[in-house]
C-alpha cells in the first residue's frame, strides 16, 4: 500500500470519504437516491483485481463481503450490486449499491439513468453516524 495514496480526481469529486479499512478507502457516492458506497484499494497503479497480490485480493474480498453484509442489514435491501467496471475511472474501485425493487432505476443499473441527488450536510452526517459503528469488524481486520 502506498503512503502517498491518492484518489482519482473523479472519485474525489463525486464522493465523500467515510473511513479507511486496512486495504481500502471507503467512499460514499454523492447520490442520496441509493445507498451507494465505493471501496478503493490503497494500492498505486492498479486497474483490475487480478493486479493485486494474493493477500490483497483476499483482503479486498473480505472487506467487500463484510461491507455488503453490513449495508444489506442496515438498509434492508433486496439486492446488493457489486461492480468493478473502471471504464471511466481507471483506478480500481468496487461499487456497492443497495438496490430495491421499488427504486427508480430497477431493474436497470443505476449509471446514467437519472441525475444525481446530492446529500445535504445533515443527511451526510446521519449516514456516517448510522454506518460507521457497524463497520467496526472491518476496521479491526488486518491485511
Amino acid at each position: 500500500m502506498s503512503e502517498q495514496f491518492q484518489l482519482h480526481p473523479q472519485l474525489a469529486n463525486d464522493c465523500f470519504v467515510i473511513t479507511d479499512f486496512p486495504l481500502s478507502r471507503l467512499l460514499l457516492c454523492n447520490d442520496s437516491a441509493f445507498p451507494w458506497f465505493i471501496l478503493v484499494p490503497k494500492v498505486d497503479d492498479v486497474q483490475d483485481i487480478y493486479q493485486l497480490d494474493w493477500q490483497q485480493q483476499q483482503q479486498l474480498l473480505n472487506e467487500s463481503s463484510m461491507l455488503s453484509e453490513v449495508l444489506m442489514q442496515e438498509f434492508n435491501g433486496e439486492k446488493m450490486n457489486v461492480a468493478a467496471l473502471g471504464n471511466v475511472v481507471p483506478q480500481l474501485h468496487l461499487h456497492h449499491i443497495v438496490r430495491f425493487t421499488t427504486d427508480a432505476c430497477w431493474p436497470k443499473p443505476v449509471w446514467g439513468q437519472q441525475a444525481l441527488t446530492p446529500y445535504t450536510d445533515k443527511a451526510l452526517a446521519e449516514i456516517k453516524q448510522r454506518i460507521l459503528p457497524k463497520l467496526s469488524a472491518i476496521l479491526a481486520t488486518d491485511t
